[in-house]
């Protein structure tokens, strides 16, 4: 199984997975299907199904451009709001794909529709690999916008938590250097929070991915798998986790106001160089 991380927008990641030996691809997450095609030319795969997290545009808003390109694509998720969905997949359904196994993880928290996807490959040495959209970030996760805190809780440390350890954490955005700023807040004494923050600021300056982590990795500096911990207990005030994790997302929001936002004509641009607007033509 090889993954291809493809940065896209502003902070985006879609994931290409090849099962190298039927050559087959997997596409996650797909906003900006030019260039997806792209990377399955240069790869040489054939590209048949795409897993779509949840339906925020800037996962899902190139499905209907792929299928169209694409004839007979299946697009898969569990949110009938997923842009262009063929079929709506179940908590704990298991997919296939040559050599490769898929679970699929109903992780509500950030939408309630929310899926993320386990693989791996029976009798291979590689560890295996979660993608886990906005459900879990490296160091953090997605804003809860739509389910309630203790969905958000089992979904976090139930459903993800409990993955082994080993698991790659492929995550939706590249948010990583505000996460650990805020985990350093949480816990200004957690000595592997300090690391991977030192080593994520070079990766930022190197312009580099920092995916993907390991769970393993994200229990040690993730404040929002350590809501049991005295520490990130004591910032938030609470002991219930579910309450300690709410407080965790709403001091969060609060940590990442963003000074200048991007302002309307600043988001076109992006889009326009993305390829998802097209300028009109002259008469």
């Amino acid at each position: 199984m090889k993954v291809k991380v493809i940065p896209v927008l502003e902070d985006n990641y879609m994931y290409l997975v090849i099962e190298e030996h039927t050559r087959e691809a997997v596409a996650v997450d797909v906003a900006v299907p030019k260039r997806l095609l792209e990377i399955v030319g240069r790869e040489g795969v054939s590209l048949t199904t795409v897993l779509t997290t949840h339906h925020h545009w800037d996962h899902s808003r190139g499905n209907a451009e792929l299928a169209r390109l694409r004839p007979g694509l299946a697009v898969l998720g569990a949110d009938e709001r997923i842009c262009a969905l063929t079929r709506r997949l179940a908590h704990g359904e298991e997919l296939r794909f040559g050599a490769i196994h898929v679970r699929c993880l109903l992780t509500p928290g950030h939408t309630t529709g929310h899926m993320s996807y386990f693989l791996w490959e029976n009798e291979c040495l590689d560890p295996p690999a979660v993608f886990s959209g906005d459900a879990l970030s490296v160091a953090g996760c997605g804003s809860r916008l739509e389910s309630t805190a203790q969905q958000m809780y089992q979904s976090l440390a139930e459903t993800l938590g409990t993955l082994p350890p080993e698991t790659k954490v492929f995550c939706g955005h590249e948010h990583t250097l505000a996460n650990l700023e805020f985990a350093q807040k949480v816990e200004p004494c957690n000595d592997h929070v300090r690391a991977k923050l030192s080593w994520a600021k070079k990766r930022d300056e190197d312009d580099v991915p920092t995916v993907p982590s390991t769970l393993g990795e994200e229990l040690l500096y993730n404040p929002f798998l350590r809501v049991a911990e005295e520490a990130v207990r004591e910032f938030t005030g609470k002991a219930a986790p579910a309450e300690v994790l709410e407080v965790l997302c709403r001091e969060r929001a609060s940590f990442e106001r963003v000074a200048d936002p991007l302002q309307p004509q600043a988001q076109a641009l992006l889009a326009l160089q993305w390829g998802l607007l097209s300028m009109p033509r002259q008469k």
